[in-house]
């Protein structure tokens, strides 16, 4: 009788414990956390629910899109996916990550964690030192529209981290086919400063750190509005500033509230070029650009020439004007290396503290005694 009654509770037991299972992998997931609402960046949010799982949104990851909505679902603490789900899953922790972007490994490096890359595109241009440290070990998938899938699948990575220009990327096919899950890092699109660095958070939680991604964010816009609020409480002259050199014959100037001209603004400074009120770069022609920087009082951004001496070679146009001539170029090319990568587009992205005080120290030299990290004056 007790043999009876004990195999009665067993059977139960073990049935109530697979209609539980079968509930969490059948069964909606509620993610009524907010886990990370960003303040600055608009193409991100982050839920969670109880058991630790995430449910990262990602929202027009590429220029031109339009409503579209990506999600990546992050499991944790014993939950499955739920049916009908059609998003890209990562179980557990992203320990292996194929980064498409230099960026993005700045973002993770961020919160110490660049070690887990171990894919990159492009390596002889990145910079990290975490990366460049284990050249050997890192491998290079190849440039988007020629991956060496051979080599990434052979990685066994836990997530790719892609972003698209113009539409999705190329690459989503084959992951799909290949099950490699992937998320679009949409940082390039944000137009603030701070925004575009606030993605790291994101990444953060996908390397189980988010907590320490979130004080390192912290950190960076505190120091950020600290600088911006030291230039906006002083009554200072702002320097009229030019920006770009010509790209294959054409001169390309950023709208208003571009990434550009927000660092400008914030570091005390005025864009001499106030016309371009729509949301990307604009064609000038070459007489209203030697105009322009004829009017200057600072010229940044002047190509990739790294001296007066190849300014004036290459722009020999443009070599009698007072700003080349009294030395009020500079370049945001400090930090290249030997293959041509430059860590400003790097992780200039991820502390745009830093870009700011080598903007105040340009524009208003007396307010910062720190050495350039990013720029330098072609002389």
């Amino acid at each position: 009788m007790k043999r009876s009654i004990k195999l009665f509770l067993f059977t139960l037991l073990t049935l109530t414990a697979l209609s539980a299972c079968k509930s969490r992998a059948t069964e909606a997931l509620v993610f009524d956390r907010d886990v990370y609402t960003p303040g600055y960046a608009s193409g991100f949010t982050v839920r969670g629910n109880d058991a630790g799982s995430l449910l990262v949104t990602v929202t027009n990851p590429w220029q031109g899109a339009d409503s579209v909505t990506t999600q990546l679902l992050v499991l944790r603490g014993g939950d499955r996916v739920p049916e009908g789900f059609d998003g890209q899953v990562l179980d557990g922790e992203a320990r292996r990550i194929v980064a498409m972007s230099s960026t993005h490994i700045a973002m993770l490096d961020a919160v110490g964690q660049a070690a887990r890359v171990v894919g990159v595109s492009g390596k002889e241009y990145i910079s990290n030192p975490t990366v460049t440290a284990r050249r050997d070990s890192v491998c290079d998938v190849g440039y988007e529209g020629n991956i060496d899938y051979e080599t990434l699948v052979a990685l066994r990575p836990d997530i790719v981290l892609l972003y698209g220009i113009n539409n999705a990327s190329s690459m989503e096919g084959k992951l799909r086919e290949t099950g490699i899950p992937f998320v679009y890092v949409g940082d390039y699109l944000e137009q603030s400063p701070l925004g575009k660095a606030e993605w790291l958070v994101m990444l953060s939680e996908l390397v189980g750190h988010g907590d320490r991604g979130r004080e390192s964010f912290a950190e960076i816009a505190r120091k950020y509005n600290a600088l911006k609020n030291s230039v906006s409480a002083d009554s200072l002259d702002r320097p009229k500033v030019m920006l770009n050199a010509p790209y294959s014959g054409t001169w390309f100037l950023p709208p208003v509230n571009s990434y550009a001209v927000t660092l400008i603004n914030d570091a005390g400074g005025s864009f001499i070029h106030d016309g371009n009120k729509g949301n990307s770069s604009e064609p000038i022609d070459i007489e209203e650009a030697y105009m322009l920087v004829s009017q200057a009082d600072v010229w940044l951004n002047a190509g990739s020439v790294g001296s007066a001496a190849d300014l004036a070679k290459a722009y020999p146009k443009f070599a009698p004007l007072p700003v080349v001539k009294e030395g009020r170029v500079y370049n945001n090319i400090l930090r290249t290396n030997a293959s041509g990568g430059n860590d400003y587009f790097e992780s200039g992205v991820v502390r745009p503290d830093l870009v700011l005080r080598d903007l105040i120290k340009i524009f208003h030299p007396d307010l910062v005694a720190d050495d350039f990290v990013y720029y330098k004056r072609l002389k």
